[in-house]
Formats: C-alpha cells, structure tokens, sequence
C-alpha cells in the first residue's frame, strides 16, 4: 500500500536535476568555464545522496511493522530534534545536512509506530519534497494526492472515531439553533442556513433532528441550505445524501441548493421573516490572501443575517515564513496525532487512512505552501478572528450554556472508545465565554464562535 517504485540508475542521474538550488543559483556562461566540471560533479554527488535517501524512505515503508516499539519520551524529543535540524537546514539550502538527519529520521519513524515517529515520517517526507523542484517526478511520487473515494473513506472514519468534527458541527448548529428558536415568534418556522464549504454534508442531519424534535405534522419546520462547494459531483453527492436524510423527518421541509465556490456574489432572495443563518466552519482559513477573506465578510455581513458561526483550527502558521510555520504545524499535528492514540489502536487501518489521507495530506501541502496555491489553508489564532469579524462590522456573542454542556458531553460519550485510561480531549471557554475550544491537554485544536451584525 505504501511501496515507492522502484529506483533505477537512469532515474538517479535526472536527480541532480531535482534538487533545490533556490537559494544558491549561478549563472552560467555560453563558453566553458574551470568550474563547470566541479559544479557537474557537486550536483552529482547531490544527487547520489538523494538518491540514497530516497531509497531510504522506501526502506522505512517496507519494514513499517517493524518498528512498533512502546513510545519512549527521550526518543521522541531526539526525533523532534532530528526535525528541527532537518527543516533549518532546507530552509538555508545546507543539503548535505539536511539529508543526513533525515536518512536518521528515516531509520527511526514508521508509520504504525508511536505517535512522534508516525507524525515524524510525515514531517520527513514534506521536507524530502521541499528539496525537490515541482517538475521532479519524486516530488509527485511524494506528494501525490489521495484519491478522491479515499480521502472521503479517511474523512468518515476520522468523523466516526474522533471528536473533532462532531464538536465543530455541534457547537455551530447548537448556536443556529438557538438563534432560529430566538425568533420562532415571527420567521414563520423557515431557517435558511447559508454553508460557504458544505463538503460532505455531515454537518446538517443532526441539525435536521433538532429542528424536527419541535415540529409537528400539522406545524412543519422548513429548512433550505444553500452550500457552496468544490465541484459538482460532490455537490450532486452533498444533496442526495441530504435530500435522503430528511425524508425520514416528514414533519421537516427540506430544500437544498449546490454552488460552485467563486459563485458566491450571486443574488440571495431572502423569504419573508426567514432565519438567515451563515456557517463559515472550516472556511475562511481556505482563502489565501486577507482580500479575500474580507471580500467574504463583506458579503457575509451584506446577507444581514440573523447569526454567523466561526470555527476555525486554532494557530499562528504565518505563511510567508517556513520556519515559524513549521514549528507552529509540527506542535499542532503532534497533538492531532497523539489523540489519535486516544481512539485507536496502532495496528487500526483506519488510524493509518486517516494519516495518509487526511492528515499527512494536509502536513505535505503546509510544508510546501505555494502563494499561488488556494489549497492551502492559512490558520490563525483566536485572537486574529476576533479582530478580522470586529473590523468587519461583526459583534462577538455569548455561547451558551448548552453548548458548554453539550461539547463536555460529547467528549464523555466518545470516551467510550478511548484505549488509553482517562483520554485528554478537553472543553475550553474562552473570551468570557464568547469561544468554545476543544483542545488536547493543554493545546487548542479548534475554537468556535458565533457573530451577529452590529448595527
């Protein structure tokens, strides 16, 4: 499932090609030059040891069971060591050192290992493709995308298994909730609920069952999203699966309508006293300029709705600086994956997908952000949020209680799934209690929030 092709001599000799020398180019001459031969010759040997490393990351997946040994603290902080190295020596172009501590890393990370090695190889393999230009088929080979039925198997178990998602999805729709029954009086049971990344869906059938638990056959609660998403066959996928779900709830009106992203300027006809709700879960952090951002919030603000829910990843990734970036994402994803350990056993095949082709995924892309690439999502702490939604006309609302009640009792049913003793996802307020975060241990994952237009 993980085996690298194969490596052959030809392949070795185009990897002196591959190999990043943005920090170092020289100019060459149309006549001969002395020094042409020891430059032929240094990026030879630069790419002999790529080479060699490479063969050595395909050593590590193959014998991947083998190293499953009991999670060792001083082990762990010499890997992370290890990184630290490797990513300061990419960043400064030093390649000989670069490739030295990471053929070490390689022989010390697996990825059905402990926590800190399976985050390790990830990390490894996102500065291996750092090294490489994008034109080298190894850049590929190492970054290459999962499909898309395995980035939706990964998505599902991650759902299932951890309560990541869920406490995003509840906590919002606890808040839309709320505000929908604040004006029950007079938006004649219609919400509108406007999602800008609906992706799968999972987030609107529990928002179904509460909206039907008060709704009768002759007093009928009518729902419509309008969700903006990636391309149309997920879309297509989004509403049927929807459109189904509701059925089941013959007291509930269900209408659903799919838009492509980069659509959204388009006219919303608000019905008459409708609830107009805004779900920006997982969004904004997806656009990658601040114009864009604020052309969002602009509009966002414009629909005059009735709430916004926020919930975003908690960091400070700064975009245009590796190293920071860096460090920031290796604490974030070390956590992820150490609560990983929390839900699953190291032998699950779910735990592995979830890595590969979710988490590693997103690892790979942040470590070779491109300013040209949309795809890579741009985190920010609480704090910045705060600041954009305010200077944006936004004012910052109090959660309430059953929301605090309802995500602590999320974690307290999801422990029953834990195989460590006691589990570490832990319940936040923050703000006075205007965000909601899930951490672990002492590190926020994800904060939640929810705005009105201050008018």
């Amino acid at each position: 499932m993980f085996e690298m092709e194969e490596i052959d001599e030809e392949e070795f000799l185009s990897l002196r090609l591959a190999v990043v020398t943005e920090h170092g180019k020289r100019k060459r001459n149309r006549k001969e030059n002395p020094n042409d031969r020891s430059d032929s010759c240094e990026s030879y040997e630069k790419g002999k040891q790529i080479f060699d490393l490479l063969q050595m990351r395909e050593q590590m997946l193959k014998l991947d069971q083998k190293k499953t040994d009991v999670e060792d603290g001083s082990k762990g902080l010499h890997l992370i060591h290890l990184l630290l190295i490797s990513a300061t020596s990419v960043n400064e172009n030093k390649i000989n050192i670069a490739i030295k501590n990471l053929c070490e890393l390689y022989q010390n990370v697996c990825l059905t290992g402990d926590s800190v090695q399976r985050v390790a190889a990830y990390f490894a393999d996102g500065l291996v493709a750092k090294l490489l230009t994008r034109k080298s088929p190894f850049f590929d080979m190492i970054t290459k995308n999962p499909t898309p039925d395995e980035e939706f198997s990964a998505f599902i178990a991650l759902y299932k298994v951890s309560p990541f998602f869920q406490f995003a999805h509840f906590t919002a729709n606890q808040a839309i909730l709320e505000a929908f029954e604040k004006e029950e009086g007079f938006n004649n049971r219609a919400l509108h609920v406007i999602d800008f990344d609906v992706s799968y869906g999972f987030q609107w059938p529990s928002l179904m069952q509460s909206l039907s638990e008060n709704a009768t056959s002759t007093n009928r609660v009518s729902l419509r999203i309008t969700g903006f998403g990636r391309n149309l066959e997920e879309l297509q996928e989004t509403e049927s699966r929807l459109v189904s779900f509701a059925k089941s709830y013959r007291n509930l009106v269900f209408e659903f309508r799919g838009l492509l992203w980069g659509s959204k300027m388009v006219k919303f006809k608000k019905r008459k006293n409708e609830t107009v709700a805004v779900n920006l879960v997982f969004h904004l952090n997806s656009l990658n300029s601040f114009s864009k951002i604020s052309e969002t919030l602009r509009f966002v603000y414009a629909l005059s709705p009735s709430i916004v829910v926020l919930v975003e990843q908690e960091g400070s990734r700064n975009a245009n600086k590796f190293l920071p970036r860096f460090m920031e994402s290796l604490h974030y994803f070390a956590a992820i994956f150490d609560s990983l350990d929390d839900c699953l056993p190291l032998d699950s095949a779910e735990r592995l997908s979830i890595e590969k082709n979710y988490l590693g995924r997103e690892i790979k892309s942040v470590i070779n952000y491109d300013k040209d690439n949309e795809n890579v999502p741009r985190f920010e702490k609480m704090e910045t949020w705060k600041d954009r939604m305010e200077s944006h006309g936004f004012l910052g609302l109090k959660l309430s209680s059953k929301s605090v009640m309802q995500a602590k009792l999320l974690l307290k049913i999801r422990s029953h799934c834990s195989v460590k003793s006691g589990g570490g996802f832990r319940v936040f307020e923050r703000d006075d209690g205007k965000f909601i975060c899930l951490g672990w241990q002492e590190r926020f994952l994800i904060t939640a929030s929810s705005w009105c237009c201050n008018v």
